[in-house]
């Protein structure tokens, strides 16, 4: 899988494409979670609405608990090139960058694990 995207629309589609989006809404569950972050994101959840309800998380996290921001960043293991490439404008533009790095780099994790897990575990 070619991990090359342009926006946050991509990757989701390409995890519906490789029939992992419902591992990702897991795996984004799992991390908000490890970082004592809650967020509501149901197993029916569209892409449009994923994609705004982990925007709006950020934008509030930069602003209110910056701290849990960056704890959730390492949880997920967002690599220190995605804040190097981030354009600092405003928080709304800052929020959406880091919400396409945080859906890239957990769409990374549900493919490597389906690509590396073996088939036949008794």
């Amino acid at each position: 899988m070619n991990f090359d995207f342009s926006n946050s629309e991509e990757i989701l589609d390409a995890a519906k494409t490789e029939n992992l989006y419902r591992k990702l809404v897991i795996q984004l569950r799992k991390d908000f979670g490890l970082a004592n972050i809650e967020i509501q994101i149901s197993n029916a959840q569209d892409s449009r609405g994923l994609q705004s309800l982990i925007r709006e998380k950020i934008y509030y996290l930069i602003l209110e608990k910056f701290d849990a921001y960056l704890h959730l960043l390492y949880i997920i293991d967002v690599p220190e090139s995605a804040f190097k490439n981030i354009h600092l404008t405003d928080v709304v533009e800052v929020s959406e960058q880091m919400t396409f790095s945080i859906l890239k780099r957990e769409l990374q994790k549900v493919w490597f694990k389906k690509k590396y897990t073996p088939r036949n575990i008794p």
